[in-house]
């Protein structure tokens, strides 16, 4: 299935979250209001998303001037993946961290940390970058993109539902209308979160073996990502939820059962996988 098809029935479920969450606060008139704002939502989301989540991080754009080495590895994986130039961006983070986001390859960008910059060497940057050029290139950036603007708006409306059954209630209490309003607060981030995960992992793998042949040089990859986790775990980033999956690793260092809903695969899976690829290319495969 394509991603363009993915991201239309992604646009859908959340949409009819929404609208469900609507119903609670305000019956058939809130139904109306959340399905307007859903469509408001799916709009802004595919025309303006990617300009959403650099905003949220203060990401400034940079040239061949003000950061050489970055851009000269951004431009050097355009011409070998035959991919437009993206747009270039530092996030002014201490936790290293990267992601990438546009609608299409024409309009696309990658973004990385001030903390990513100071922690890998040239080869590992490099490989970071194919790995965040390969989800252009495979347009993951799109639904990756819209998934992050939809379920923050989800969550947005679940907690707008919970603080309705809270204070005052909805037109439907008495028919039990409070106690779902409080279901949808608990339910509705996470269901937007489930919807998400089953986007995300497999195209993490991708992104990896597409870094790995690009470069040829899996292994650095593979000791990038190690740095990325080991660094998380010491410095979490102050990042949204709705958009965690969005990063080459999760930016919080969650264990123990929040693991469970990561949307990143462990990185020992994928180091394995790393390695596994880079004896393939040895092998001259």
């Amino acid at each position: 299935m394509s991603n363009i098809w993915k991201t239309g029935i992604l646009m859908a479920a959340l949409t009819a979250l929404m609208i469900l969450i609507g119903k609670v606060l305000g019956g058939t008139d809130g139904m109306f209001f959340a399905f307007a704002f859903a469509l408001l939502i799916n709009f802004a989301s595919y025309w303006f998303s990617d300009k959403i989540i650099l905003s949220i991080y203060r990401a400034k754009e940079v040239d061949a001037v003000k950061s050489p080495q970055l851009y000269s590895t951004v431009q050097h994986l355009a011409n070998t993946m035959q991919l437009p130039m993206p747009k270039v961006y530092i996030v002014p983070s201490p936790s290293p961290n990267a992601f990438a986001t546009g609608r299409d390859p024409k309009h696309s960008a990658v973004a990385v940390t001030e903390g990513n910059l100071q922690l890998l060497n040239r080869d590992e940057l490099e490989a970071v970058m194919a790995h965040e050029m390969t989800h252009i290139k495979n347009r993951d950036t799109l639904i990756s993109t819209v998934a992050a603007s939809l379920a923050g708006a989800v969550t947005m409306l679940a907690r707008f539902a919970g603080m309705s059954a809270f204070f005052g209630g909805s037109r439907d209490d008495d028919r039990g209308g409070g106690g779902l309003a409080i279901l949808i607060y608990l339910l509705a981030p996470l269901a937007a979160l489930l919807i998400q995960l089953a986007i995300s992992r497999s195209r993490e793998f991708m992104a990896d073996e597409g870094s790995g042949r690009v470069t040829r040089r899996p292994a650095s990859l593979a000791s990038a990502l190690q740095k990325l986790v080991a660094s998380v775990k010491q410095a979490p980033m102050a990042a949204e939820p709705a958009t965690a999956h969005l990063f080459i690793v999760s930016p919080f260092a969650g264990t123990g059962f929040i693991q469970l809903f990561s949307t990143h695969p462990p990185v020992e899976q994928r180091v394995e996988k790393l390695q596994e690829l880079d004896k393939l290319i040895r092998a001259g495969k």
